[in-house]
């Protein structure tokens, strides 16, 4: 375990290093012992920048969410076809849950134990439900098969997505974020596009 050097520290190392331990002993396994230890800096220069270890996973979480919005508000996502602003966003919440892969990660295991936790469960909600809104939409179109319900198709879309979280390392050799993205939308669309 590599540990941040004092004449190196930032906020932003502090919090690459708040998310590996979280990741690895759990938000709530983690004191400000563990995390001033990873960081190699004491406890008072840790609070000299945040409150504790829940600003820290405020900020963690904050950054994957508002990578997965700004999908949304992009312009192949607001343009066009609901199936192609659909395979569009499928395609980039890929790339960004590889580009952000230690805080997705993280995102993906926060439980609602705490103010902060329950805060990210509900604007995960709320993205799941602007997808699911797209798939519906490209259903109603019929760009995309109707006989499968749209909360079930976008659970199982969200489950292969999410999955690359526990496989995918980018240090070692495989498939690249291009090519995960490309087999993704070509699995989900395969079964999810309209045949004929």
């Amino acid at each position: 375990m590599t540990t941040a050097r004092r004449d190196t520290y930032t906020p932003q190392t502090l919090l690459s290093v708040a998310v590996r331990v979280f990741n690895e002993r759990g938000y709530d396994g983690t004191s400000m012992e563990h995390l001033s230890k990873a960081a190699g800096i004491s406890k008072s220069s840790i609070y000299h920048h945040v409150a504790g270890k829940e600003e820290l996973l405020r900020r963690a979480v904050t950054r994957a969410l508002d990578g997965l919005f700004e999908i949304l508000d992009e312009e192949h996502a607001r343009a066009g076809s609901a199936a192609a602003r659909l395979e569009y966003v499928v395609r980039r919440m890929v790339e960004v849950l590889i580009a952000e892969l230690p805080y997705v990660t993280l995102l993906l295991r926060v439980r609602g134990n705490t103010e902060t936790e329950r805060w990210a469960l509900e604007r995960r909600r709320e993205f799941d439900h602007r997808v699911a809104a797209l798939l519906k939409a490209a259903a109603a179109e019929g760009d995309v098969r109707g006989d499968v319900e749209v909360r079930l198709a976008t659970r199982l879309v969200f489950g292969m997505i999410n999955s690359i979280v526990e496989w995918y390392r980018p240090d070692v050799r495989g498939a690249g974020e291009r090519e995960v993205g490309d087999a993704v939308v070509r699995l989900v669309f395969g079964g999810l596009r309209q045949s004929g």
